[in-house]
């Protein structure tokens, strides 16, 4: 099997976010691709069938579970198959283009509501918290709160959340958003560059700014940049890649 190594979210190798993509021929044992996703220890790897005609089956799994929906994996896949593509996902239907060195991501939009929790971050000064449908949002005063941000990462797995997505406005040229997430609950620290809660950063930020196209920056160590166009129930999602790896799985 096809196995290829990603750097989404960036033009730049060993930055962004890194994804595992494997291409199958045929269905393959969940406790197999997540035995591969452990041994990779990305933050999320893409198993992706590559045979027959249709929509392609597109699975993902961080090291220690499999999710519903992962947005740099998706990126990475469309990157490595090219072209326009359609996948169908525990998320439903969803469709890549690439051209150029962008991979565009056509995604359900994941507006959040507020919610009642009290959550604590120290350094943080909480404006706002709210829920999506996997993702806790908590809005702080602004984004030197966002960077300089040491999480308690024990206490965050106890949340009851997927991720803990920590956002402030932009603080500088061409970047409206400033974000970082926490996922220690599915075997991920700090996600270096997370698609999927663009889905909810975007709904929120365009009411927020009074804007539908936006430019995010995840601030982990590697960061990365995220282009967001709100449209509707949908939000496109774009970024580049850059492959680092090209090899072959034996077992």
């Amino acid at each position: 099997m096809r196995l290829y190594i990603v750097d989404t979210f960036t033009d730049t190798a060993f930055a962004g976010n890194p994804a595992g993509v494997v291409l199958l021929d045929e269905p393959a044992d969940p406790a197999w691709m997540q035995s591969v996703a452990a041994e990779l220890k990305h933050a999320e790897t893409a198993f992706v069938e590559v045979g027959g005609e249709g929509p392609k089956s597109l699975r993902w799994f961080t090291p220690t579970v499999e999710v519903d929906l992962c947005g740099h994996a998706t990126l990475a896949t469309g990157h490595v198959l090219g072209g326009a593509q359609v996948f169908m996902t525990r998320s439903g239907e969803l469709r890549t283009s690439a051209d150029a060195g962008w991979v565009r991501m056509d995604f359900p939009s994941d507006p959040p509501a507020a919610a009642p929790d009290e959550i604590s971050l120290p350094g943080v000064t909480v404006k706002e918290v709210l829920r999506g449908k996997w993702d806790i949002l908590v809005r702080a005063a602004d984004a030197a709160e966002v960077r300089g941000l040491e999480p308690d990462l024990g206490a965050i797995a106890g949340w009851d959340a997927r991720c803990v997505v920590v956002t402030a406005p932009g603080d500088r040229p061409g970047v409206d958003v400033v974000s970082r997430v926490f996922g220690p609950a599915v075997g991920v620290p700090e996600d270096p560059v997370t698609g999927s809660a663009h889905c909810m950063l975007s709904p929120y930020w365009s009411v927020e700014l009074g804007r539908d196209e936006l430019i995010g920056e995840q601030a982990s160590a590697r960061g990365g940049v995220v282009r967001m166009s709100l449209q509707g129930e949908r939000v496109i999602l774009a970024g580049q890649a850059v492959t680092t790896v090209r090899g072959e799985l034996v077992v």
